[in-house]
């Protein structure tokens, strides 16, 4: 697997920060964030269950750039797939 990088939070230290990539193969984001608090967690899960296979992260509102970018990207990789 391939991961194209598109950043960390630009308000961080540079180390252990949230980050986005795109899959080179199926196009899908990849984030890393902090793991949502209870209180979040408990928000979310008023709109359903979060199975093991998942999680809930926050990623800081710093990051939309990033995010807008990387959205962009893996909009273009998956409409030639």
């Amino acid at each position: 697997m391939a991961l194209l990088f598109f950043g960390k939070d630009p308000n961080s230290n540079g180390d252990n920060c949230p980050s986005v990539w795109v899959d080179e193969t199926s196009a899908d984001l990849v984030l890393q964030g902090w793991k949502a608090d209870e209180a979040t967690e408990a928000e979310c899960l008023k709109v359903g269950s979060i199975p093991e296979t998942e999680g809930v992260v926050r990623i800081p509102a710093s990051m939309v750039d990033q995010i807008r970018k990387a959205c962009d990207e893996a909009e273009q990789r998956a409409a030639v797939q």
